[in-house]
């Protein structure tokens, strides 16, 4: 992969988009990037903070993303929904690699059936899990313990405060609208569960317990899939943060719970609890960052085109490693066994 030719970043002026720059800046001092946004002045003010980088305007509603002739890079981030599939056309029709966060769920049939369509354009990384996929990579990495997973149950909090930009809020509104329905894997069977069930305690990391509902995330099948656990659910609750009823910052934390077997066959349930002190912005951007990375065969071999996941392609135990390096901490929760 030719890296003289920069990563656009459809959205990079936004929060995650800019994170995401920005971490990869840290990582690779010489990375060429891009800079896509629909304010000009916003984009280049990102642009120049991150050195080696251009700002561009971008139009979604255009296939050619209203981008200047002559313009090549070497891959596509959709740090924002790519509504109308034109940033994924414009990667596919170059070969480039395309990473996608924002369709979740519910929105991912589109991205699907294009890659399907043209399986050998290109590498499609579908990142739409919470955190751009480093809540499944962490809880792949916990589940290197275990011989058979039996069930896994993720709860994570969001500070009301700390529910991202406008982009975001926009994401969770359309992805709210299209079901009130959470998925969750019971008994092998995957399966749409309605109200009053989806209503579930969420426990933050000081104990208090909010009131959270199951969700339909793409954590749920990676999970699933990844490790035949039968059953497997994920819940999440808005409220205040164990960090600001310190005092602190909002924070974001993620209970991971998982119970089964050893390696020799005996009972074994073990809880994490993932907490980053500065909130959501900074697990998401380290998720996109992961993505580039290895689509860019900056890590590891090259990606082959057609459609992957996060923990298809990122080493569950490195990407703890980079969570830590951020400032992340994982504490387990009291009653392993």
């Amino acid at each position: 992969m030719e890296h003289s030719k920069p990563v656009l970043i459809m959205g990079g002026s936004g929060q995650a988009g800019a994170e995401a720059a920005a971490v990869l800046r840290r990582w690779y001092p010489t990375l060429p990037l891009t800079i896509a946004g629909r304010d000009l002045d916003r984009a280049r003010r990102v642009a120049d903070e991150l050195g080696a980088a251009t700002a561009v305007t971008i139009d979604l509603r255009r296939g050619d993303l209203g981008l200047p002739a002559g313009h090549d890079h070497s891959a596509v981030v959709a740090a924002l929904w790519d509504s109308h599939l034109h940033g994924l056309r414009y990667a596919q029709d170059r070969g480039l690699p395309y990473l996608s966060l924002s369709s979740g769920l519910t929105d991912i049939a589109p991205e699907v059936v294009a890659g399907g369509q043209r399986a050998g354009a290109a590498p499609i990384l579908l990142a739409s899990h919470w955190y751009a996929g480093v809540i499944v990579l962490a809880t792949l990495d916990l589940a290197r313990e275990f011989g058979r997973i039996d069930t896994i149950r993720v709860g994570a909090v969001l500070d009301e405060s700390d529910v991202g930009g406008p982009a975001a809020t926009a994401d969770m509104e359309r992805l709210m609208a299209a079901t009130s329905a959470g998925l969750v894997r019971r008994d092998g069977v995957f399966s749409w569960v309605g109200d009053p069930g989806t209503q579930v305690e969420v426990s933050s990391v000081d104990g208090t317990v909010l009131p959270g509902r199951l969700i339909p995330t793409l954590d749920v099948p990676s999970l699933a899939v990844a490790t035949g656990a039968p059953n497997v659910r994920f819940a999440f609750a808005v409220g205040e943060s164990a960090g600001r009823r310190r005092g602190g910052p909002a924070s974001t934390e993620v209970g991971i719970d998982l119970e089964g077997e050893d390696h020799t066959g005996a009972p074994l349930s073990r809880s994490r609890r993932l907490i980053h002190p500065a909130g959501q912005n900074p697990l998401t951007a380290l998720g996109v960052a992961l993505g580039v990375e290895r689509l860019l065969g900056l890590r590891g071999e090259a990606v082959a085109p057609g459609i992957h996941t996060p923990e298809a392609l990122i080493d569950p135990a490195y990407a703890v490693e980079r969570m830590v390096e951020i400032g992340a901490t994982f504490a387990d929760a009291p009653g392993d066994r």
